[in-house]
């Protein structure tokens, strides 16, 4: 089967405790290692090793986000993770440089990418009610997808090579929760996306 890092991106603060995104990271977990994925996870509440976060994403074929939306973006203590984690593995370990060449200087920008056999998965919750995207008559996202939104996350994930699995999201889930009919959805997703998800023989060799 798959080894699957599972990264908790939320940041704890006294109105929001992050319990909603500890449950999906827990179901998640839960529902993987009984389908016999082999899992590893990290939190941003707990200290981690850059080596450490470097070499499980190495280990991974997927690698699932979870996290709330926080003012239309990533979480600051995720942010952090990524300006650390990630500019170390720009050393070959995720990516050869930014992709371009002496011949292309300004050709193939952020395809230097080592992950290339490895998926990606975000799982959101959201404020936001789910009407407030794809439709232009409201106000603030005029129109725009979840996807949209996330762009610069997705093309994070990209500029080391990796492949998209749909997108999760929960939303309304301050005023509005219904979060029995989350996880029924959640499951249905994981079972959906990451039933088949087997380790790949490239993978194996990449590793030695």
């Amino acid at each position: 089967m798959s080894n699957i890092l599972i990264i908790n991106a939320h940041e704890y603060y006294p109105f929001s405790e992050g319990r909603l995104n500890q449950t999906l990271a827990d179901t998640a977990a839960q529902i993987l290692s009984a389908k016999g994925h082999a899992l590893k996870t990290t939190t941003m509440r707990d200290d981690y090793d850059i080596a450490a976060e470097l070499e499980k994403h190495r280990w991974a074929n997927v690698i699932i986000l979870q996290m709330p939306v926080n003012w239309m973006g990533v979480p600051w203590s995720f942010k952090k993770y990524m300006d650390v984690v990630y500019t170390a593995g720009m050393d070959g370990t995720l990516c050869k440089g930014d992709g371009r060449s002496h011949d292309g200087p300004t050709k193939q920008y952020g395809a230097g990418g080592t992950l290339t056999e490895t998926k990606y998965m975000l799982s959101l919750t959201f404020n936001a009610p789910k009407d407030a995207f794809g439709d232009t008559g409201q106000y603030l996202f005029q129109g725009k997808s979840v996807d949209d939104l996330l762009f610069p996350m997705h093309m994070n994930f990209r500029f080391f090579g990796m492949q998209p699995l749909e997108t999760f999201a929960c939303h309304d889930v301050m005023k509005k929760p219904d979060i029995d009919n989350d996880l029924t959805r959640f499951e249905a997703h994981l079972n959906k996306h990451l039933s088949g998800v087997d380790r790949d023989e490239q993978k194996v060799q990449r590793a030695l």
